[in-house]
């Protein structure tokens, strides 16, 4: 059995005068440890996708399972990661970081010192009392990381978390979320319109097709590019190579898309 499977998967937006499919017949099955990219033009339903996983949206057909349990409404095992940190700003870092804790009623000793040793890990342990407006754009992604992950959850989603940093910042989180989620061994899901991105912190990448969105190519992920960090990976032959692939079926998309 597969950690994630997807099974047929279609979803509908109905209004009073019309019906959109945003998405057709998703099949995925996903194993434990594996992070996965989903790319595609925009409002090709990748983001809906992620909804239904964490158990937000409700699809119109199909289900999703985690180890077996079907997922229809939002669970303590899947943390969801946004673009935008969502830190409370009259909430110390500490006490963001923990409050999904006290959420779920398992803020014991023993999960406080785990998560806010986790903020050690992460570079963050000499902001802890402050405040985040006090911190940087990459500074309040890495506070929210450790917020997702202080439940322990089986799996992230990532609705392009990186996609409001500048260019430096993004590319250190991405080595950073990378190496931390290897050591927990987490399941990831990442949506991005960032396509090396994709590349530099995948195990595999699905593209997306126009809407109404369905699964048109999966791309595997070299081992020379896995065995090493997003950043590095960025500079291997190969790295280019299979950029100019998945760049020329995007294009293709839109331009049929424009047509």
């Amino acid at each position: 059995m597969s950690f994630l499977t997807i099974n047929h998967l279609q979803h509908i937006y109905f209004t009073e005068k019309s019906a959109t499919v945003a998405l057709e017949n998703i099949n995925l099955s996903i194993e434990e440890g594996e992070f996965i990219s989903f790319l595609g033009p925009s409002g090709c339903g990748k983001t809906t996708l992620l909804s239904i996983i964490a158990g937000l949206i409700k699809p119109v057909e199909g289900s999703v399972s985690i180890t077996g349990k079907t997922i229809s409404k939002p669970d303590s095992d899947i943390g969801y990661m946004l673009q935008q940190d969502y830190l409370f700003p009259w909430k110390t870092i500490e006490e963001n970081v923990t409050l999904g804790l006290k959420v779920i009623g398992e803020n014991t000793k023993e999960k406080k010192e785990k998560t806010l040793a986790l903020l050690k890990d992460l570079g963050l342990e000499s902001v802890g009392k402050q405040y985040p407006h006090q911190l940087s754009g990459g500074m309040r992604q890495r506070a929210a990381l450790v917020r997702t992950l202080a439940s322990n959850p089986k799996i992230l989603l990532l609705d392009e978390p990186f996609s409001a940093l500048d260019y430096q910042t993004k590319l250190k989180l991405e080595d950073l979320v990378v190496q931390t989620l290897k050591d927990f061994n987490k399941t990831a899901l990442l949506v991005t319109h960032d396509i090396g991105e994709a590349i530099a912190m995948s195990d595999r990448v699905f593209v997306f097709s126009r809407r109404p969105g369905t699964i048109m190519r999966t791309y595997v992920i070299p081992n020379e590019l896995r065995e090493i960090t997003p950043f590095h990976a960025r500079q291997h032959p190969l790295f280019s190579t299979l950029f100019q692939q998945i760049w020329k079926e995007l294009e293709q998309l839109e331009s049929e898309g424009n047509n």
